[in-house]
């Protein structure tokens, strides 16, 4: 295992057993709010996501997260915490995350993958080469797009 692919599983391992964003959702008064579940039948893992959006500017003011499986769903949903915590994100700007998310996940990005974009969830480029184990990491990302889009519905 190269120094890098250790680095990574450390990530991993770290948002799984302290994960960022589990809880209850507590917006703040006049959010428009959104939850979705996700479910993985290939492995019963699954996740409810939660997102209270600013309604004037649209930006996502908090992320939580609720759920059951592997470490690497567990320590993708907390990773997305993390991103969606850490950066002013509107749902555009969270759904150009995704799309490079999806993307590195699928195999399907040329060269690196923006650190700057993805943060920490770099550490789950790896799973691309496990076809099981792809769904396992989209699935808390999946359910911020269903949010995003019962969001947009609200607006």
């Amino acid at each position: 295992m190269s120094a890098l692919d250790g680095l990574y599983q450390e990530v991993i391992l770290d948002h799984s057993k302290r994960p960022i964003g589990k809880g209850e959702l507590t917006p703040a008064e006049g959010s428009l709010t959104a939850s979705h579940h996700e479910f993985n039948p290939s492995c019963g893992d699954e996740i409810d996501v939660s997102i209270a959006v600013d309604p004037t500017s649209g930006e996502i003011t908090s992320l939580a997260w609720e759920g059951q499986g592997c470490s690497i769903s567990m320590a993708s949903a907390s990773i997305l915490a993390q991103i969606v915590r850490d950066e002013t994100l509107d749902g555009a700007a969270a759904r150009e995350r995704i799309a490079a998310f999806r993307e590195m996940i699928h195999g399907k990005t040329a060269g690196e993958p923006d650190e700057e974009l993805l943060g920490d969830a770099i550490a789950l480029q790896g799973v691309s080469k496990f076809v099981m184990r792809v769904k396992c990491a989209m699935l808390a990302w999946v359910a911020l797009e269903a949010d995003l889009t019962q969001v947009d519905a609200q607006r």
